[in-house]
């Protein structure tokens, strides 16, 4: 079974001409031809015209629309880029904190896996344990798998941050990404 995001995706193509009737390139060329624009616009053509599932719809709405974190990595560069980009302009002053967050994690062993994404990176081993956020120009917010723990002020609850992690640290400054910090995360990859 398909474990990390990239693989699903994979096994979704590979799997798309026995479950829609079409290859990925066919339906591509079905949207490109409605000439929507809009990301939610082609999921719903696809979905109300075509009979397509949500998932089958978005896969090809993003593959479309070159949205998707491979198609963004490659034309920005690679994921060294997506980083960049996550840190550019008024957010700038936040790349320390990444950087000290990182660092630490890469300690962790060597089956640490760093996926940049277009708004986060996923803090991966067989499955993800993290994520990495600048979500304002003030604040990283590191979200964190450790279901069962109970929250704390300062561990929150992710609540509707990211649905991919059970708790939410926003770190304000790298002073802040401490021992707590990264104990948190540690216990979250030797549980993933």
């Amino acid at each position: 079974m398909a474990t990390s995001p990239e693989a699903q995706t994979q096994s979704m193509i590979a799997n798309m001409k026995d479950k829609t009737g079409k290859t990925l390139e066919q339906w591509t060329k079905i949207a490109a031809a409605s000439k929507l624009a809009k990301h939610g616009e082609i999921v719903k053509h696809l979905k109300a015209d075509h009979g397509l599932t949500h998932g089958y719809a978005n896969l090809v709405a993003h593959t479309v629309l070159k949205s998707d974190a491979a198609s963004v990595a490659q034309a920005s560069g690679g994921d060294e880029a997506l980083v960049d980009a996550q840190y550019a302009g008024d957010k700038g002053e936040l790349r320390p904190i990444y950087d000290a967050l990182i660092a630490a994690i890469r300690k962790f062993g060597p089956d640490v896996e760093l996926a940049p994404k277009k708004a986060y990176v996923s803090l991966r081993r067989s499955k993800q344990f993290g994520l990495i956020q600048p979500s304002t120009k003030t604040r990283v917010d590191v979200g964190i798998n450790l279901k069962g723990t109970p929250s704390t002020d300062r561990l929150e609850a992710s609540g509707s941050f990211n649905a991919m992690v059970s708790h939410r640290v926003r770190i304000e400054n790298k002073a802040q990404v401490d021992q707590e910090v990264i104990g948190w995360l540690r216990a979250a990859y030797e549980s993933a």
